[in-house]
């Protein structure tokens, strides 16, 4: 996780925002895999299992799968992202305690106001840190 920001190919960004906006008043949730090269190449969508608009949890059997094939396609876990419909984007303090992937980025998605705004975190041990998040044109330089 190195530099100051966070590049997302405007495709990969846009079925972000399209998942997230699909099942609003919900919290979406879901993975971004990247290439050996560290550049984001997928977005795996996830079922939250609580189907709440105020928390989420990923399917198991769905994020292991998704987990998975990231590994099978030789890929590796850049993000774990999820939408506030309710809320600004920034983690809650159960977001924090549940950051279990501390090598991944946080995406969140604030849906409460559109145009959407999507913020970007690193979580480890508790301790949060932006990430300018940057929408750039396909492909990432």
């Amino acid at each position: 996780m190195e530099g100051r920001e966070i590049l997302l190919p405007r495709a990969i960004f846009q079925k972000i925002l399209d998942h997230c906006r699909s099942l609003r008043p919900e919290e979406a949730c879901g993975l971004v895999a990247a290439d050996g090269s560290g550049r984001p190449v997928a977005v795996l969508p996830v079922t939250n299992s609580l189907h709440s608009p105020v928390r989420y949890q990923m399917d198991p059997r769905e994020q292991f799968d998704a987990m998975k094939r990231i590994r099978r396609e030789g890929w590796s876990l850049f993000a774990i992202f999820h939408s506030h419909p309710l809320s600004e984007p920034a983690p809650s303090p159960t977001d924090i305690r549940q950051a279990f992937y501390p090598e991944a980025y946080m995406i969140i998605v604030g849906l409460e106001k559109e145009p959407a705004v999507a913020r970007g975190f690193v979580v480890q041990e508790g301790e949060v840190a932006e990430r300018l998040l940057r929408v750039v044109e396909d492909p990432l330089p």
